[in-house]
């Protein structure tokens, strides 16, 4: 029997769920703009673990939202999950940040494109099938009338970059799912149950978030 600890805090969402075979038993999460994490993430961990009714020692694996995201909630929640996996002696697991917000979708065909805000018209996305694999990796674009152009399929677009796309992205093929805005712990669950399974872990000391530092310090496209 497995228990995970997920923690996401790449967004303004801070999220925090625990799971039991890759299925989620507890999840407690709050959006604000003032991005209270610091304040809101460890509390959200104690309470959890004592409505689930069981010890810390219990937990098997912490797994964290690895990124893109925002800078300072990517650090608040990569930290307290090494804090917890080196007090416990447990591996930890790296869960892409986009795939969990893309799993909130539930299609048969088409793509999913999840969309997390970076600033002006630039946002973190990437392109996914409905089984969840990947079309096309994690970039740090800006969003032109040509961005996705050259797909036929139908694209679902989530995320908090919803508004400020549609102006742009006008293609029938393009359907704005506007009710998903953050990722959630609570799909990160089934996610990391999976990379718990294959031993798919990340080392606890060198482990980084996935900032894409390097289009944050580019001039921003025309």
């Amino acid at each position: 029997m497995s228990y995970i600890l997920n923690i996401e805090t790449a967004t303004k969402n801070c999220s925090v769920a625990l799971a039991k075979e890759g299925k989620t038993i507890l999840c407690k999460e709050i959006a604000e703009e003032g991005y209270s994490h610091a304040e809101r993430l460890h509390v959200f961990i104690e309470e959890i673990i004592n409505e689930a009714g069981i010890g810390m020692k219990e937990l098997n694996a912490i797994a964290v939202s690895q990124g893109p995201g925002s800078y300072t909630g990517l650090r608040i929640g990569v930290s307290a999950a090494k804090g917890l996996c080196y007090a416990l002696n447990i591996p930890l697991i790296a869960v892409d940040t986009l795939q969990a917000l893309a799993s909130k979708v539930k299609i048969d065909k088409g793509l999913i494109v999840p969309m997390i805000d970076a600033r002006r018209m630039e946002v973190y996305s990437a392109v996914f099938f409905a089984s969840l694999e990947k079309k096309r990796e994690v970039l740090a674009e800006v969003i032109t009338e040509s961005s996705f152009e050259d797909i036929e399929e139908t694209v679902y677009f989530i995320g908090d970059c919803n508004e400020k796309c549609k102006s742009v992205l006008t293609k029938d093929n393009f359907v704005f799912l506007d009710d998903i805005k953050y990722p959630s712990a609570n799909e990160m669950s089934a996610l990391s149950f999976d990379k718990y399974k294959k031993s798919d872990t990340v080392d606890v000391a060198y482990f980084e978030p996935y900032y894409l530092k390097d289009f944050l310090m580019t001039t921003p496209k025309k």
